[in-house]
């Protein structure tokens, strides 16, 4: 068995759980930012920029790896032991929607 079996992914498993756009745990990473800079420098406007800030900077994370935040916090734990550029290729076959694999 040599030759790769090809298995049906749907966009509804891979899509990020978000709120406001933004991967909820970064959302959540930066309302408590905001919130610690209110408690600390007891500025509204402080928190607010702070709260700003993080947010759009984790927009732009979002958009552009949604995974990022669980590929950095796993990074430290696994060893680099094999290298893409080696993998052989294979044809990847793109199914539009509402297509049956049966009918194939």
């Amino acid at each position: 068995m040599t030759e790769p079996t090809g298995n049906p992914v749907y966009k509804s498993i891979n899509k990020p759980l978000t709120v406001w756009g933004v991967e909820r745990r970064l959302f959540f990473v930066a309302m408590v930012m905001g919130s610690a800079t209110f408690t600390c420098f007891s500025s509204l406007l402080g928190a607010l920029l702070m709260f700003f800030l993080l947010y759009l900077f984790a927009r732009h994370a979002t958009k552009t790896d949604p995974q990022i935040l669980r590929i950095l916090m796993n990074s430290s734990r696994f060893k680099t032991h094999f290298d893409p550029l080696k993998r052989d290729f294979y044809p990847v076959e793109r199914i539009p929607n509402g297509q049956a694999i049966a009918n194939r």
